[in-house]
């Protein structure tokens, strides 16, 4: 049997290794160069040899400086040829990649840098999920965090400290990281005991900290996503100290993020506070100069919401050309979306926005019994059209987590989505 799959895995080898002549990779060009300086060498080298052997050349110069000249060019052009080698084969030095697997890794790379440049919008753990997906298209990624975030870690450090709530930041560098070290696995440990420390993860601190090293929380996430080497940018909506209120259907008002699920009631309406928040600019013009703007996954009314209810987010969205979708949630949430369908959602997006925020909206289509383990029920897709907006429906369950997205099942389908668009 392994003589008769030899030839198949050496075209297979072949095939991966032409990868590297690929247009665009970086390869030939250095290669190429690197013929040339050796050639330039050579004949500085017959120069050489032609004083010594008494061999008749064409004279172009003074004898005594011909070889040396053709032996410094070729040398030059040698080291310019290996110094571009370098430098396109520098992605792989910090990786561990098989030699047959080189093409194909550069090949990948490239079409990450030059892949569509995305927008994710929202908060908590769906946004990363989403993320964790997205980075495998492209490193022209950015997330755009909601800063309402005030229970947990997040909200002790917020109140306490009076920085942004560091927790969905967190979250969505780890999932952004290409670093393979136990980097990321640190940033998410949370400590299990100690009165002040118990609760708070290592990651939530890093950042706190280096946010009074490098004297703002903007510069601490660059800072700490250079650290983890972040494909893409991690911006807030807006750096002033926003809170959420509800108003609920029986009329009472509940203030604070996390008292709104607490609450358990079904919101009417959500505000934030200040409400003429000043959008964070780099996060407005990514929005405009997006070819893909994704809003969740994520809870609708205090993950997502929260970042459409800043006028400049708002007023960016109206103002981008890009395709723009909205991932609706694989499972209604206890005091928020109990009892929602698919179109209840997009008109709640709607109403606190306008009809046309998005051109798309995907639903999960793989209705599974997610049993007692998890609050909620599965969100069924509507009978009525959903308004204003087109639906793509497909399998985009995590099967370990059946009330979470599938990271690489909810990429492709949008990636399907904006060629198709495109094409």
């Amino acid at each position: 049997m392994s003589i008769r799959n030899r030839p198949d895995q050496e075209s297979s080898t072949l095939q991966k290794v032409y990868k590297l002549l690929y247009p665009g990779i970086g390869i030939k060009r250095w290669l190429i160069l690197g013929a040339v300086g050796i050639t330039i060498c050579a004949l500085g080298v017959a120069y050489f040899i032609r004083r010594i052997f008494l061999v008749t050349f064409p004279d172009f110069l003074p004898s005594h400086l011909e070889g040396a000249l053709l032996l410094a060019a070729g040398t030059t052009t040698l080291i310019v040829s290996l110094y571009g080698l370098y430098k396109a084969l520098s992605p792989l030095l910090t990786s561990e990649v098989h030699i047959n697997s080189i093409g194909e890794t550069l090949y990948d790379r490239l079409a990450q840098e030059r892949g569509p440049r995305i927008v994710a919008i929202g908060g908590g753990t769906g946004l990363s999920v989403l993320l964790r997906g997205l980075k495998q298209y492209t490193n022209n990624l950015t997330a755009v965090i909601s800063v309402a975030d005030d229970g947990g870690s997040s909200g002790r450090l917020r109140r306490e400290l009076g920085v942004l709530p560091p927790g969905d930041f967190r979250n969505c560098i780890v999932a952004m990281s290409d670093e393979q070290s136990l980097l990321p696995e640190l940033f998410q440990y949370r400590f299990k005991e100690g009165n002040e420390l118990k609760g708070h993860s290592f990651g939530n601190l890093f950042i706190v900290a280096m946010s009074y090293v490098a004297d703002n929380f903007v510069e601490a996430l660059s800072e700490s996503s250079r650290v983890l080497a972040v494909r893409g940018t991690i911006n807030p909506a807006t750096i002033e100290n926003l809170s959420l209120s509800a108003k609920m259907e029986d009329g009472s008002v509940v203030k604070g993020e996390s008292r709104i699920t607490e609450h358990r009631g079904k919101v009417k309406e959500i505000t934030i506070e200040p409400p003429d928040a000043e959008a964070y600019q780099p996060a407005v013009q990514a929005i405009i100069d997006a070819d893909i703007v994704v809003l969740g996954p994520g809870s609708l009314y205090t993950s997502i919401l929260p970042n459409l209810m800043v006028p400049g987010i708002n007023k960016a969205m109206n103002q981008t050309k890009a395709t723009t979708v909205y991932v609706c949630n694989v499972a209604t949430e206890i005091g928020e979306t109990q009892d929602f369908d698919v179109a209840d959602h997009v008109i709640t997006l709607q109403n606190h926005t306008d009809n046309h925020i998005v051109e798309w909206v995907l639903a999960n289509d793989n209705i599974v019994d997610i049993g007692d383990r998890f609050e909620g029920d599965n969100v069924v897709i509507s009978v009525d059209k959903v308004p204003y907006a087109k639906i793509a429906t497909s399998d985009l369950i995590d099967i370990n987590h059946p009330v979470r997205h599938d990271s690489q099942k909810l990429a492709q389908l949008i990636m399907d989505i904006y060629h198709s668009r495109i094409n």
